[in-house]
């Protein structure tokens, strides 16, 4: 893809956020949706491609009276927004259409209309990691995370060191879940999930929802807010089952996905002013920097420690609080995108002074896929 050929032009959350006791899965899509056209300034009609996960696409398109020439049901975790933003673009670019809508919206809390999560007994997670008790997320990410730990000497009050900060991003942000301030003995005291995971070092379950428009370049300075250019793009998958990873130090997949981004966007570290880390438990941003080339392997624990992700540090990351403490439905690409985009625009709540480029990196199931996309203001 060419860096700046595609931009986003519209985006929002759902109207509320957290508790929603009474709108469906698809309510949510569509929630959303109808929020990132109004703020785009457009109606159903002017939309001609869309992209979703959750839901299908077909689905979604019916419920919001839309004619797609493109449809995208993309479906690989958490970070399958991210990838929906990598095939958008490239759509765009094809001619295959001219305006993609990429919804989320998640029941993740009240349950309403929403899938379980299981998997069936034929599968390969089925036959060879839920016969020895790793049957939910807290389980099966300590496969990896424990290897981590004792390779790098990463410790307990480390890990909680991640959502401490987290909160205090949160603590900006009048929408996050929670927003009083913890502290890494607080982490430490909270219920025991899985080891290491204690309650505060995992994501939230909430409900809720986002969607973001793209168009090309050449059109987006007609709408009404200012649009924010996609600059690259990566994507990679590597297992079903976290106990095939090929090394539980590093994720494969955020090493690949990372690398096609910046080599796309023609960009070095040093240039990004903002990051996004996909983190549904506190370990992820500490893998998230080390695999995108932040830092060296074993050396996040001390980036993050020294505050060089908090308020004022040299690299602000998950300034909307991140899963930890801000949203997580489920599927927690969405929010993260969002947050990247609001940085870009000015308008975020703990809004980084004079943010030209912002990384995103999301996760699919347990190091199974990732996505990354880099945002910038500037054409």
């Amino acid at each position: 893809m060419k860096p700046k050929s595609v931009a986003v032009v519209g985006a929002a959350e759902t109207t509320k956020m957290g508790k929603i006791p009474d709108v469906s899965v698809l309510g949510l899509h569509a929630d959303a949706a109808l929020n990132a056209m109004k703020d785009a300034g457009l109606k159903p009609s002017d939309i001609d491609g869309v992209a979703t996960a959750g839901v299908s696409p077909v689905e979604l398109a019916q419920y919001l009276g839309i004619t797609p020439t493109y449809a995208d049901g993309t479906s690989v975790g958490g970070c399958s927004f991210m990838l929906h933003v990598r095939h958008a673009a490239a759509a765009i670019n094809e001619g295959l259409c001219k305006t993609v809508l990429i919804t989320h919206g998640e029941s993740g809390r009240s349950r309403v209309g929403a899938g379980g999560f299981g998997r069936n007994a034929t599968s390969l997670m089925g036959q060879f990691e839920m016969p020895y008790g790793v049957t939910s997320p807290p389980t099966m990410f300590t496969i990896p995370v424990l290897r981590y730990m004792k390779t790098y000497g990463v410790t307990e009050e480390d890990l909680a060191m991640v959502a401490v900060v987290q909160r205090e991003w949160a603590a900006r942000n009048p929408r996050a879940s929670f927003k009083d301030p913890i502290t890494v003995d607080d982490v430490l005291n909270s219920p025991m999930i899985a080891w290491p995971f204690r309650m505060l070092m995992c994501c939230l379950v909430t409900d809720g929802g986002g969607a973001l428009i793209l168009t090309s370049a050449d059109r987006a300075k007609d709408f009404p807010n200012k649009p924010v250019y996609v600059l690259g793009t990566g994507e990679s998958v590597e297992t079903p089952m976290v106990s095939q990873m090929e090394d539980f130090n590093s994720s494969k997949a955020f090493r690949v996905s990372g690398k096609k981004a910046f080599e796309e966007a023609g960009i070095k570290h040093a240039d990004v002013d903002h990051l996004m880390i996909y983190d549904a438990f506190a370990h992820l941003p500490l893998y998230g920097l080390e695999d995108l080339g932040f830092v060296k392997p074993g050396e996040a624990k001390d980036f993050v420690r020294e505050r060089n992700t908090a308020i004022g540090g040299k690299l602000p990351m998950n300034t909307n609080g991140g899963g930890l403490s801000y949203m997580h439905s489920g599927m927690y690409g969405m929010y993260a995108l969002m947050e990247s985009v609001r940085q870009m625009r000015g308008t975020a709540a703990a809004q980084v002074k004079d943010a030209k480029i912002s990384v995103c990196q999301g996760v699919g199931g347990m190091f199974a896929a990732a996505g990354t996309v880099i945002f910038g203001n500037e054409a």
